[in-house]
């Protein structure tokens, strides 16, 4: 297969001996050898169950690099598994050892514990590559760490845990008396990084506070710090539900503003647009909803539901106008920022009931379709309609834009 890929004119091939940490040394350095002379050029060693202790792992790249004929004309690569929490450690150990590649996760999302997290690898090596790792660096720009983490989470709904090193709600909190005081007179008494090397606001030491009084001009270079190149027609938009935020929040913080970004730009292509909700809901009776929405040609279009809740009355009422039946797999709902007058993001994750699928390249199976949407605003509800909305959205434009049939409702694709 190697030889195969190369006669195909591919001129970086990866090979990657499955469960390498407790494979049996010389038949691993034959195998290798072998595909090096079919023209591999890349040789990534996993640690597939990550099983093995940092030590174990550096001293197996060691003795690849030194046991492997050939092994000079290649990079080598590592691939750590988290089962055991030792993944960025085993990783850091591989690159001490002679690795040059290292294969990494946002968030240090993957299978079951996850892989090593980029965040920490990159950090770490940023922290102590001179000292202790002898020389080594990486061209990543960290300024655009946090970001990153942060549309990770958005578009996969997996939340980082606090206590998550780098990217983590907590990583850069200082609580203990004795902590304080130690940053309150140096910052580097207990911070090893700046967290503005990561791309991190110090709430604190912010300069220019954007509020009610800020202008398009001001919120414009903002965004740009935070590294948003938006045009004319795309920074009007903001700019008004920024200005309405704003009305009603002291201060709007760079959370709020990545929210609203991804709430008023990051949208899918709107066949779709909610323009009006109203709900009704209590102890009294049951929650109803009234939602209008507009489709792709501006035609305005409204229903009435009754539902379990307001959310759920909502859905019931765009289903009506809709017309395209779909399933709520997943909800979720995060406050940006503290305070009972945060933004809410929600995301939600559906499947249609009319089995959109397509075809897994490797396998060939048909894979039923999910799609997600999120929304943000300082109202649950209405940020909980514009997710849904979006995610509808997608399906409608994957069922449009899609080669493959939808199957019709006998389940038979027709020909």
């Amino acid at each position: 297969m190697v030889k195969f890929a190369r006669s195909l004119g591919c001129e970086d091939v990866e090979f990657s001996p499955e469960d390498a940490g407790r494979s049996e040394r010389e038949f691993l350095y034959e195998i290798l050898g072998e595909v090096i002379k079919a023209g591999a050029t890349t040789l990534n060693i996993p640690d597939t169950v990550g099983i093995t202790l940092p030590s174990e792992f550096g001293q197996l790249i060691a003795d690849i690099k030194a046991n492997t004929r050939g092994i000079d004309d290649v990079v080598i690569s590592t691939h750590c598994q988290n089962d055991l929490g030792l993944s960025t450690a085993n990783t850091l150990a591989g690159a001490h050892s002679g690795a040059r590649q290292v294969e990494v996760t946002i968030n240090g999302i993957g299978e079951r514990a996850g892989n090593a997290s980029l965040e920490e690898v990159v950090m770490a090596i940023k922290c102590r590559g001179d000292h202790v790792l002898g020389g080594l660096y990486t061209g990543i720009d960290t300024r655009h760490i946090v970001m990153t983490s942060k549309m990770v989470e958005e578009y996969t709904g997996m939340h980082t845990q606090p206590h998550k090193a780098i990217v983590g709600a907590n990583a850069f909190a200082h609580e203990s008396g004795i902590h304080q005081d130690g940053m309150l007179k140096h910052k580097g008494t207990y911070e090893i990084i700046c967290p503005e090397e990561i791309g991190l606001e110090r709430s604190n030491d912010a300069g220019i506070v954007l509020g009610k009084l800020s202008g398009r001009h001001a919120l414009k270079d903002r965004l740009t710090e935070l590294g948003y190149e938006l045009d004319d027609e795309q920074l009007s938009s903001i700019f008004w539900r920024f200005k309405s935020v704003a009305e009603r929040k002291k201060r709007v913080t760079d959370a709020d503003i990545i929210a609203l970004v991804s709430d008023e730009v990051f949208q899918p292509e709107a066949l779709w647009k909610l323009l009006d909700i109203q709900i009704t809901c209590g102890t009294l009776g049951l929650s109803t909803a009234t939602v209008k929405l507009a489709d792709a040609d501006g035609k305005e279009h409204a229903a009435c539901s009754m539902g379990a809740g307001p959310v759920d009355s909502a859905y019931k009422a765009i289903d009506l106008i809709v017309k395209e039946p779909a399933t709520l797999l997943e909800y979720s709902m995060n406050a940006v920022t503290e305070g009972i007058d945060a933004i809410a993001t929600t995301r939600v994750l559906i499947r249609g009931n009319n089995i959109y699928s397509t075809t897994n390249a490797l396998t060939g199976e048909e894979v039923q379709r999910t799609f997600s949407g999120t929304g943000a605003g300082m109202d649950i509800v209405v940020s909980s309609v514009k997710a849904y909305v979006g995610a509808l959205n997608k399906m409608l434009d994957f069922k449009e834009k899609s080669p493959t049939k939808i199957p019709s409702p006998n389940n038979k694709v027709p020909a």
